[in-house]
């Protein structure tokens, strides 16, 4: 069953935040996908933490070794139908994109984003709760 992922599930599992362990049971035997924007996320997350001071480039590349272990299938999705959502459901691109993987793949979505969450279930998405 596929299952789409979003940012925060990724990195509270890189991070060993304490989900960690509830997002790893609930994802074991899933085919996790994600847009392909994701990634890009991701990078950009190790980039915010770099700058703060939380990580330092060790840590970052370590992190990275660890996300690149998570088995997931980027796919693509449409421009035009996400600007439909960000304009429908008043959102960022980034949380359009997630929530369109979820409708075109008729995939539920786990995320730790409450307000991706809640536009999720407006849309029809089934959200796996953590």
């Amino acid at each position: 069953m596929e299952l789409v992922v979003d940012t925060s599930v990724i990195i509270a599992v890189i991070a060993n935040e304490p989900e960690k362990d509830r997002l790893v049971e609930l994802t074991v035997g899933m085919d996790l996908i994600a847009p392909h924007s994701v990634h890009w996320e991701i990078g950009n997350a190790f980039s915010v933490m770099l700058k703060r001071g939380r990580i330092n480039l060790d840590q970052a590349f370590r992190a990275i070794e660890i996300y690149r272990q998570i088995p997931i299938r980027y796919v693509d999705v449409e421009m035009e139908l996400t600007l439909e959502l960000v304009d429908k459901f008043a959102i960022y691109a980034y949380d359009a994109y997630i929530l369109l993987c979820a409708l075109k793949y008729r995939s539920s979505l786990i995320t730790l984003d409450n307000s991706l969450a809640i536009t999720a279930r407006l849309t029809g998405v089934k959200v796996i709760e953590v």
